[in-house]
């Protein structure tokens, strides 16, 4: 219980600290999860890998059951979630939103949801989580966006008010023919291929939303744009990551019996992404946009490869959700230093930072390579075994999908090439402070050891995708 109990304490009590103390008193609420979550891993290693249940309530009346645990799966997510949200308290140390003290609470409060949605064992709990983590973005972005911001947050809101619905409206639906919401007793139902369509159809558009795929993206640049960088790196490195697990965890395995019909629809609609997205990234200007249009390009890829639904698959995409995260976080992190330092993200306006700033000339660099997915790298694993995957699906869609190292290099490369080469645009450019430095060192270290060394995310996932595909006989019934 300690899991979901630490951020929700400390975003409770985040709006009582004095306000001199606010920001360490973040950074020491976000370094406590993450000491948690190394005491959950050496658990879950003790334990050999079994799932663990950490909270339960008998069956209400309604079928309401407030289950909660992770198996590796889930495990790998609250990694995930506790690392990302240390690294973003961390880098905004030294920033004038880190001692607010509603900003402080938001982002705990986000870090609680999340870490309920992936550690939910019951459709409506999860469904409740999922509500919940809206509302401290929503509160960011409103607070602390841009200009525009009212209007922005207005078509963010009906997209995922929309998406919500089709989701609640689809758990409704397969509880009609369960005892329970507890997922086993969802999963174990027999629907048919009618009804199972609907359904999926229903947690289709809702993660869609939320991915985004390809043509249910239009929210997205602006909302990234928009939001201020802490708010940015919450939706491309968490929250975006709630829609890709929930593909894993709740659409195919509720209705199995869909997946042939929309199997093919969301690979095309995935690599459609891949394409459009990559291309338009190299047109823009405004830096922030670019990285944007750059995640929709890299979850379209992640995106198709789930859907596919074998274990090689699900792994590479779990590999690549993790370092897509980092590295959004590491881009986003950048175009602010950028833009705080010089006034501006736009490329035509910077220029001859490394000179300026080799510390920061380097770390950005060493990202720039890492987001190209070059060899050892966690991107190069998780890209290379996702395009095999797609390849092997079949050869036409891995061939436009591979596209993406080509665009990803060029859209990385000239925003790189740009801001930081030729003339420099001042006199000086602060370099990184203690902060920066280490988010970077961190995020870095990350990406080369998973790089290096993919075993350890692989074996952690393994068994329960092990457990996933035989319990529910996906690879023998549908894939097959």
């Amino acid at each position: 219980m300690e899991i979901l109990l630490i951020p929700s304490l400390f975003a409770l009590l985040a709006l009582f600290v004095p306000g001199k103390v606010v920001r360490v008193f973040g950074l020491v609420g976000g370094l406590a999860s993450v000491i948690l979550t190394c005491v959950l891993v050496c658990k879950f290693q003790q334990n050999g890998g079994q799932a663990v249940t950490f909270f339960e309530l008998a069956q209400n009346n309604f079928g309401f059951t407030s289950k909660m645990g992770y198996d590796g799966i889930g495990l790998f997510m609250i990694i995930l979630t506790n690392v990302i949200t240390f690294i973003i308290l961390l880098s905004n140390f030294n920033r004038e939103v880190a001692q607010n003290k509603l900003f402080t609470a938001m982002l705990f409060l986000m870090q609680a949801a999340l870490l309920g949605v992936f550690t939910s064992m019951d459709g409506l709990l999860f469904y409740i989580f999922w509500e919940i983590s809206l509302i401290p973005i929503f509160i960011i972005a409103l607070s602390f966006g841009g200009s525009d911001r009212k209007r922005t947050l207005t078509k963010f809101f009906i997209y995922t008010f929309v998406g919500s619905l089709a989701m609640l409206a689809s758990l409704i639906a397969i509880k009609s023919y369960a005892t329970s919401f507890a997922i086993e007793d969802l999963m174990a139902v027999e629907l048919s291929s009618k009804v199972a369509f609907w359904i999926f159809g229903g947690f289709f558009l809702a993660f869609a939303i939320k991915i985004p795929l390809f043509p249910f993206h239009t929210w997205q640049p602006s909302t990234y744009s928009t939001a201020p960088m802490a708010g940015t790196m919450l939706l491309s490195a968490l929250m975006l990551k709630m829609a890709l697990y929930g593909m894993i965890r709740w659409m195919v395995p509720l209705a199995p019996e869909a997946l042939n019909d929309f199997q093919y629809p969301i690979i095309v609609l995935g690599i459609i992404g891949v394409v459009y997205a990559g291309v338009i990234a190299i047109k823009q200007s405004d830096m922030k946009r670019l990285f944007a249009f750059a995640s929709i390009s890299h979850v379209g890829l992640i995106a198709a490869g789930i859907i596919i639904f074998d274990k090689e698959n699900l792994t590479a995409a779990l590999i690549q959700m993790f370092n897509h995260s980092l590295v959004a976080v590491g881009l986003f992190l950048s175009v602010d230093i950028l833009e705080k330092r010089m006034g501006t993200r736009k490329l035509e306006e910077l220029g001859g930072v490394a000179k300026l700033a080799p510390k920061f000339g380097f770390m950005f660099a060493a990202l720039a390579l890492a987001s190209v997915s070059v060899p050892f790298t966690s991107g190069f694993i998780g890209e290379f075994l996702l395009l095999k995957g797609l390849y092997s699906y079949h050869w036409v869609v891995g061939l436009i999908a591979g596209t993406t190292l080509v665009l990803g290099a060029v859209y990385t490369l000239r925003a790189y090439q740009l801001s930081m080469y030729g003339a420099p645009k001042m006199a000086s450019f602060e370099d990184l402070t203690w902060n920066e430095w280490l988010a970077y060192f961190i995020i870095m270290a990350i990406i080369v050891i998973v790089g290096v060394c993919p075993q350890m995310i692989i074996d952690t996932v393994g068994p329960s995708i092990d457990q996933l595909l035989e319990s529910y006989k996906i690879s023998n019934t549908i894939i097959k």
